[in-house]
């Protein structure tokens, strides 16, 4: 099936005014902010923006030719994509601007976003998804029980500055994974006036919001210009809860590789839609919505602190470094596990016991 590399070879030489910004657009845009801009786009108290096929070519010449180790659940494939709409005259002359990324280990805080400009008078605002580091992906799980993230907050405090920066521009928001549920978390928490400016707001198979958020004025305000993108065996976009409208596209992969946004098949200026989840995206809605009813906040909590704890036993800051270290790892986290008191033990060998029965459980249903 073709993807977003393929759209980019037939379309990349129609700018917008010749073909609409579009959904497929959206994703590509989402994807490049996973890319490390550090010193070659600049923050938006410093220099001045820089054409997407002018940073190409410093980020490029910085890797000496090559492509940034992405990690082990980001594609590897995104440098590539940088490549291709740096050549094209689509986005090769889109202006990169206010490029942030904060990685903070005490606050549990993993958060980076870009704001593109482009040629029909819009700003693409690209909040990053969850990347290589282990605590991104502690800020994940603390989503399961805490009212508001540190990277939330941060996604505020970034649509806010970009609203002052490009105040003559209409807005779009955007991100995949993690970087979905910025966008929306900041497009429902700004300003009316902010509001009244952002045309659309793309969750590219991001997590919800709990039902607090989603029964409030300003999420009703948003509601109609949020669009929840995920595929057919959706399991990260199918967390916690989306009031909002989803379109469901076909994927290539299976199981939670369908996350890959590589993986999501293009047709035309458009994504392949199907007309639901497949009875595998159910069956994780239903195992993963149960599990978070049976487990209380501060369960949840327990849960994400004693994982986390064995995990950064490993002196690991990265998936990668976890994978690579191997033995080591695995002995440094049996030994952390028999460390532990038993209360924490228990929170482990409990949670994941009910995991295991859920799932189960759900299996037998779906039959």
């Amino acid at each position: 099936m073709a993807n977003i590399l393929d759209y980019i070879d037939w379309r990349g030489d129609l700018n917008f005014a010749q073909s609409p910004f579009n959904e497929v657009d959206n994703l590509i845009l989402a994807e490049l902010a996973f890319l490390d801009f550090a010193q070659i786009v600049s923050p938006f108290d410093g220099g001045d923006p820089i054409t997407l096929r002018h940073a190409a070519a410093l980020y490029f010449a910085r890797e000496n030719g090559f492509a940034e180790d992405m990690g082990v659940l980001v594609p590897d494939s995104i440098p590539e994509l940088l490549r291709r709409c740096a050549q094209s005259a689509r986005f090769g002359d889109v202006l990169l601007y206010g490029y942030d990324a904060q990685l903070d280990l005490a606050r549990e805080k993993q958060f980076a976003a870009v704001s593109m400009a482009l040629s029909d008078g819009t700003v693409y605002i690209a909040f990053r998804g969850t990347d290589d580091t282990l605590v991104g992906w502690k800020e994940d799980f603390n989503m399961s029980f805490l009212p508001v993230v540190p990277s939330q907050a941060e996604s505020l405090v970034y649509l806010r500055r970009a609203a002052q920066v490009y105040r003559r521009f209409k807005l779009r928001l955007g991100g995949h994974s993690k970087g979905g549920n910025l966008a929306v978390y900041s497009a429902v928490q700004c300003e009316e006036a902010i509001q009244r400016r952002i045309a659309a707001v793309y969750n590219n198979d991001g997590p919800g919001f709990s039902s607090d958020i989603l029964q409030t004025e300003a999420y009703r305000r948003m509601e109609e210009r949020i669009l929840t993108i995920v595929p057919q065996s959706s399991v990260v976009g199918m967390l916690l809860t989306h009031a909002e409208r989803y379109t469901v596209v076909c994927s290539d992969q299976v199981g939670l590789w369908q996350h890959d946004g590589f993986s999501w098949a293009v047709r035309g200026a458009s994504f392949v839609q199907l007309d639901d989840i497949s009875s595998e995206g159910r069956f994780y809605d239903a195992a993963l919505k149960e599990l978070v009813t049976q487990l209380t906040p501060a369960q949840r909590e327990a849960f994400s602190n004693a994982l986390f704890e064995v995990l950064s036993a490993t002196d690991a800051q990265t998936l990668t470094e976890l994978r690579e270290d191997g033995f080591r790892a695995a002995a440094a986290m049996v030994r952390t596990i028999g460390d532990l008191d038993k209360a924490t033990r228990a929170v482990l060998r409990d949670t994941v016991r009910l995991l295991l029965r859920i799932g189960a459980k759900t299996l037998r249903g779906a039959k």
